[in-house]
């Protein structure tokens, strides 16, 4: 059993995994095949090769790096504004280095800006995430997205994979579109209304829809996190 936002007990990750599987392989045959030929999917994986422990703060910072950029680039990025301080990157390491010092590692200047932004709401407590991860997933979304530079899309994700929500739908994102379109045999992509019309039918579990829809985009072996096939390029660069 694990805390819940509320403060009460759920089930177990691994109970839920089970029950969302077996939900949306009786309700979506397409789901029902992507299962049977992977295995299932787990949306709450996160492949960032132990870079943000279990900090919040360094995990969000991660996405914010890595907005449309590639993750073999955000990682390199990232990197290098982690090595300005000590440990697990903190607002602190970020504010004393300041916006040009964060350029200077790669950032765009719009996302230097972004993450000094963060930091200061973050350590001033006007933005705590400890709150945000208490909180119900619309109020959560819409405390991040109230921080220059976290989008609708990076709360999302955020949700899901840092605070392991399970029923987080994110009907704009391309490759939920495109899955949909591929498993329905649709003529042309959903509309992201359309999309998020189409999720309904899926929750409580529309975080584990996603992770199966995005596996489907993938041959079997083939991570379909960008994340992870970073992490294995990077590996085969080192000695």
């Amino acid at each position: 059993m694990y805390p819940a936002a509320s403060g009460q007990l759920v089930r177990s990750p691994d109970s839920v995994s089970r029950e969302a599987m077996r939900f949306l392989g009786e309700v979506e045959p397409a789901f029902a095949r992507i299962i049977d030929v992977y295995g299932g999917a787990d949306p709450f994986e996160w492949h960032d090769g132990g870079r943000t422990g279990d900090s919040l703060f360094a995990a969000l910072a991660l996405h914010i790096v890595g907005q449309r950029i590639s993750a073999l680039v955000a990682f390199r990025v990232y990197d290098r504004v982690a090595a300005l301080g000590p440990g697990v990157l903190t607002p602190r390491t970020l504010l004393a280095a300041g916006r040009e010092r964060l350029a200077g590692c790669g950032l765009s200047a719009s996302k230097a800006r972004y993450l000094v932004a963060f930091s200061e709401l973050v350590e001033s407590g006007d933005l705590d995430l400890d709150a945000v991860a208490a909180a119900g997933d619309d109020e959560a979304i819409a405390m991040l997205t109230r921080t220059p530079g976290i989008g609708v899309w990076t709360a999302q994700t955020f949700l899901i994979h840092q605070l392991h929500r399970p029923d987080v739908w994110p009907s704009g994102e391309i490759g939920i579109r495109r899955a949909i379109a591929a498993c329905r045999q649709l003529d042309e992509l959903p509309t992201p209304t359309r999309t998020k019309s189409i999720g309904e039918g899926w929750r409580p579990y529309r975080s584990f829809a996603a992770a199966l829809l995005w596996r489907s985009l993938y041959p079997l072996g083939e991570p379909s996190d960008p994340k992870e096939r970073a992490l294995l390029k990077l590996s085969e660069t080192q000695p």
